[in-house]
């Protein structure tokens, strides 16, 4: 399974990319919404794991909205210490609160991945 981070964050996105590679998991990541869109264009992730706020003029609203419009089923795991904005909930998703522990963002990619393989 390849995973798509995007964070911000340099000491957070590595962690999180350690951990997933710890698992077995293929992961890309971006510090930004816009290099997030590039990778989204090119279908080539299975998961996308993303900090609500980043820096720019595309948040992770925008980023799982964009690439759900290239790939509907994409499950998307949004991950924040503090949003102004309630989180929107579509089908495939989650929610993790920062700072959370290795096996949190873990248990969400498993349960994320699951639903994706199982879905027709």
């Amino acid at each position: 399974m390849r995973i798509l981070v995007v964070e911000d964050d340099p000491l957070i996105r590595e962690f999180v990319v350690e951990v997933l590679r710890d698992e077995g998991y293929e992961v890309i990541h971006a510090a930004t919404g816009e290099d997030a869109l590039a990778w989204c264009g090119r279908r080539v992730v299975d998961v996308l794991v993303t900090d609500v706020r980043l820096p720019g003029s595309v948040d992770g609203w925008q980023i799982a909205e964009r690439c759900r419009e290239l790939d509907p089923e994409l499950p998307v795991i949004y991950a924040s210490g503090f949003s102004p904005v309630a989180p929107r909930p579509v089908a495939g998703s989650m929610f993790l609160r920062k700072p959370f522990p290795p096996e949190e963002v873990i248990r969400a990619v498993k349960t994320v991945g699951r639903a994706r393989r199982s879905s027709p």
